[in-house]
């Protein structure tokens, strides 16, 4: 079927769409993982890293990374023919960190995007989105020739509670990516109906 029309006797559909964050410290692949789903051409803001940004940017762990996301990555996914995510990659170091409360606004979930060369690195956004109740879930960018380890290890070592989903991924990887991207949402509708006061009659 193409996208916005629909089949012979039937309406058109409307899709619903959602605002999705992916965020993560810096050089972790938050920048891959939106060109690596969007089925439009991504908006990225990268800038070339300086000599003059050496003192404030950690690229220990990272030194071939020679970019820096400075406002936003965006890009589009059709999940179904009723259903459209918008991604917004955040920027990983914390000098931009002043970006996030405007990208945050009305998004369904996030993805926390975690290296587990630097799994310190995302605390700060998992601190982030657990002070404003916003939906998350961490998907473990499985970098080549990092070491690997039992979820529940990583889990323990993020000090994630137990209701939020920790998913092994590639961040290059299309059908990974979405896997990731179907967790985010299902975890954060499953959260909305927890919530849901209950119909009395």
């Amino acid at each position: 079927m193409i996208f916005g029309r629909s089949e012979r006797g039937k309406p058109p559909v409307e899709p619903v769409t959602l605002k999705i964050l992916v965020a993560g410290g810096f050089g972790v692949g938050k920048t891959t993982l939106v060109g690596a789903v969007s089925e439009i051409r991504p908006l990225r803001t990268e800038e070339l890293l300086t000599e003059a940004g050496r003192p404030v940017d950690d690229v220990s762990g990272v030194e071939a990374k020679n970019t820096t996301t400075v406002a936003m990555d965006f890009g589009r996914i059709t999940l179904r023919e009723d259903l459209v995510l918008y991604l917004f990659g955040t920027p990983g170091q914390e000098r931009f960190w002043f970006m996030w409360d405007e990208l945050s606004e009305g998004a369904l979930g996030a993805t926390v995007l975690a290296d587990t060369r630097r799994l310190e690195d995302c605390f700060a956004a998992i601190d982030y989105f657990e002070r404003r109740s916003i939906p998350f879930v961490v998907g473990v960018n499985c970098f080549e020739g990092a070491d690997r380890y039992p979820p529940e290890d990583i889990r323990q070592a993020l000090d994630l509670d137990d209701h939020v989903p920790l998913l092994m991924c590639d961040a290059r990887d299309r059908e990974s990516v979405k896997e990731v991207l179907v967790g985010v949402v299902r975890h954060a509708m499953t959260r909305a109906a927890r919530q849901r006061p209950a119909v009395t009659t």
